[in-house]
């Protein structure tokens, strides 16, 4: 969409303080901020949220159904992860400062963050960013649905799925009653970027975040 600007018009904007948009904060270490159209009327076709995550700290699964996001990591680390869509294959890529992901547009993707103080700019293609958030799909599909369209237990699927109120967004939620894995460290496997699926060796980030003995893999699935 672009739109006409009139560049001497006295409400012509150059400049956005991102602090004055904050589009969710889970705390003070796990927040999303939002720039688009709306905010920068000089914009165009471009917009970004701006990213601060603590370990094993996910942007839940979702798509983006109006553009392709491009994930630059300024500070810390962060697993991308995404469906390749013509191959059927969940890929995982991580990207440390100054290394970028890509995302392309209506992927099912997520990211998790690996070590505390990360920070990250998405990019998207579009003057503003729509999503479809797996936790507005896991809450409105009504249970009975799935339920019969995947042969399950529809009072197991409620039971599991009613914790989901409303968008998660940064997950887990701050009040998760899960307790962490008792294991050493955070181990994750670097990213399956060759041919014919060779073997990759093994990565270990120290962790560094509020829950000692802590252990994630973000490449269960």
């Amino acid at each position: 969409m672009n739109s006409y600007v009139d560049y001497t018009s006295p409400s012509v904007q150059f400049t956005y303080d991102l602090s004055d948009n904050i589009l969710f904060q889970k705390d003070a270490q796990n927040s999303i901020s939002e720039l688009s159209i709306q905010q920068l009327n000089t914009l165009a076709n471009v917009s970004l949220l701006e990213i601060r995550l603590s370990t094993a700290n996910v942007i839940e699964p979702h798509y983006h159904q109006n553009a392709t996001e491009l994930v630059y990591c300024v500070t810390g680390a962060v697993t991308v992860s995404l469906i390749n869509p013509f191959t059927s294959e969940l890929r995982h890529f991580p990207i440390t400062p100054g290394q970028v992901a890509n995302v392309p547009q209506g992927w099912w993707h997520y990211l998790v963050a690996t070590v505390d103080n990360t920070h990250l700019l998405t990019i998207f293609n579009a003057p503003i960013p729509e999503f479809i958030l797996g936790s507005d799909v896991l809450r409105l599909t009504p249970s009975n649905i799935l339920a019969h369209t995947y042969c399950l237990n529809e009072n197991k699927i409620q039971d599991a799925l009613s914790p989901i109120k409303k968008p998660v967004l940064i997950g887990p939620p701050k009040d998760c009653k899960q307790q962490p894995l008792q294991k050493p460290g955070i181990h994750v496997r670097l990213a399956d970027t060759v041919a014919h699926h060779q073997p990759t060796p093994e990565r270990s980030y120290a962790y560094t975040s509020g829950y000692p003995g802590f252990s994630f893999n973000p490449y269960q699935n």
